[in-house]
């Protein structure tokens, strides 16, 4: 595979980083669409990507802190320890504090976010694959079983490439919720609870392709936290659904002094006499 497509010496342009950046640049466009489709505050979408970014780093690292039982100062700038579900939480929680604060409605904001997790996840996990950093499976004689000889860690066995595997699954699901959201929309909540259910889904199918060793009755480490994903989003569903409807409203603007003055009904003349 690919780690590094250009080398410059001291640093290069790595697989994973521009994969990761063409995750975030997606999503900061669909993003935008949507909001102005429903008609909120379009602007704010890079700020939310930027804050989900970086909560979520934060988050991968303090995750895998507690696993290890220690953190080094210098592992926060690199590729490593970048656990997917300390990711999840570190930059739901970074994004929700800015959308709270953002004028935007939270329930319809979040709903359009919801899918594209999906979809940067889908397309960051073509980073792990070209970079062949060690999230493959399995040794396998199946016919699109692969190698990675030039991988971060390199193998020389025709192994499951469950990268790929994730991408697929991700971007499928991702376009399932995304031909359905004009349908649920009026359900503020439910795209968002959703799209955390079948976020669980993807890792819990993908993990039986991984190396990851069992920690609970069979179940890997990402499996249990899947699960807990999966209930918390139905969960969420239906507690979106019990909820009486509401129209979002969007943000209101500002009226210029001039635009007030038109819709003002003009004072009548006095006539003289």
């Amino acid at each position: 595979m690919y780690p590094t497509l250009i080398d410059f010496g001291h640093f290069g342009i790595h697989s994973y980083g521009l994969m990761l950046a063409c995750a975030f640049i997606t999503i900061v466009f669909v993003l935008q669409h949507e909001l102005k489709r429903r008609g909120f505050v379009s602007e704010i979408a890079s700020a939310i990507v930027m804050a989900a970014g970086i909560g979520g780093v934060v988050g991968s690292k303090l995750y895998s802190a507690l696993q290890d039982g220690q953190l080094r100062f210098d592992e926060l700038f690199s590729t490593s320890g970048l656990v997917w579900y300390g990711g999840l939480i570190g930059g739901s929680l970074a994004a929700s504090l800015y959308i709270l604060r953002s004028p935007n409605p939270y329930l319809p904001t979040i709903d359009i976010i919801g899918p594209t997790l999906l979809l940067g996840y889908g397309i960051g996990r073509i980073g792990c694959f070209l970079a062949g950093d060690g999230d493959y499976g399995p040794p396998s004689d199946l016919p699109w079983a692969m190698a990675f000889p030039n991988g971060t860690v390199p193998t020389d066995v025709p192994v499951h490439p469950t990268p790929l595997y994730e991408t697929l699954i991700s971007l499928a699901f991702f376009g399932i919720l995304w031909t359905q959201r004009r349908r649920i929309e009026n359900t503020p909540g439910v795209m968002f609870g959703a799209s955390l259910v079948l976020l669980g889904v993807e890792r819990f199918i993908v993990e039986f392709w991984r190396i990851n060793p069992p920690v609970l009755a069979g179940l890997t480490t990402a499996q249990v936290f899947s699960v807990f994903l999966v209930i918390f989003g139905i969960g969420f569903i239906f507690w979106m659904r019990s909820r009486p409807k509401t129209v979002p409203v969007a943000p209101e603007v500002e009226p210029s002094a001039r635009e007030a003055s038109k819709g003002r009904p003009r004072p009548r003349k006095r006539r003289r006499r």
